[in-house]
């Protein structure tokens, strides 16, 4: 077992998830440092998704712990995790088609809210100022993310990547301070991606803690501080993105080649490389 990072935001141990004797994640240990934008990567299969749904409370662990700031939340249900600040978006987008784009942020605030059932019903005044709140900071939210503009618009007459947009809107509505993004760019044109990858920097300036998801190696590669990857649901290798671009065990997950150096002989092309791992 790896020691983990006593100042880490968020911490797995021993992680692991069985579907009918089948290990989809097995054993994963993995710390995500505050403040910090974090990739999870591996090829298709790998558990990434799985591992994610542990993380957010779509799924219990067979075995393992997860703690968020040193309290464990792996029992906790998803609601509960997101009173607690994990927010996450997912690989589907998950949008209220016929709600419009500010009535879709505003969704993302309900775990914020302390009007309860009947303030709501009978639009008492401590509900109508909490109303109030929640569509000043969901436009601000929707300003953030490039969609202050399209606030009164059908949410499913929005083209795909502003709709990958809202997600993130809506997600940070719930003022997380852990969010995990399923293939945000997942769908995206190049120029779309581009343009994501800026705003996810100024997420972590502002202190939220991103974990990702993502497939586009050129996108990890260029925007994550560090790297956890995984193959057949175990952790295989994790650091900064220039030692997994270096790293044999990546090389051979992403290739399937053996790679015992990078200058020695039977090394993988530099130019090889590249291409696959960003």
């Amino acid at each position: 077992m790896t020691a983990m990072p006593s100042s880490a935001l968020l911490t797995a141990t021993g992680l692991t998830r069985a579907f009918q004797g089948l290990l989809a994640v097995d054993h994963v240990d993995f710390a995500v440092q505050a403040g910090t934008v974090h990739g999870i990567i591996g090829p298709n299969g790998a558990g990434k998704t799985t591992l994610f749904n542990l993380i957010s409370g779509l799924l219990e662990p067979t075995e393992g712990t997860v703690s968020l700031d040193g309290r464990p939340i792996e029992r906790l249900s998803a609601h509960r995790r997101a009173a607690l600040g994990v927010a996450r978006t997912f690989q589907n987008i998950r949008i209220f088609s016929e709600m419009t784009v500010l009535e879709n942020v505003m969704t993302g605030r309900h775990c914020r809210l302390g009007a309860g059932l009947g303030g709501i019903l009978l639009r008492l005044p401590g509900f109508r100022r909490e109303e109030v709140a929640a569509k000043e900071a969901a436009r601000a939210h929707l300003a953030f993310v490039g969609l202050a503009e399209m606030a009164d618009r059908r949410a499913g007459d929005l083209p795909y990547g502003d709709q990958r947009r809202l997600e993130i809107a809506r997600a940070l509505a719930a003022e997380p301070r852990l969010l995990l993004l399923d293939e945000p760019a997942a769908g995206m044109n190049p120029a779309e991606t581009r343009a994501l990858m800026p705003l996810l920097r100024q997420l972590r300036e502002r202190g939220i803690t991103v974990l990702l998801v993502e497939h586009d190696m050129h996108f990890v590669m260029n925007l994550c501080d560090r790297i956890t990857v995984i193959n057949f649901g175990r952790r295989i290798a994790e650091g900064t993105p220039r030692e997994m671009r270096e790293n044999p065990a990546v090389i051979e997950a992403y290739l399937g080649t053996k790679a015992t150096s990078r200058r020695g002989r039977g090394a993988v092309p530099v130019t090889t490389t590249t291409d696959a791992l960003g």
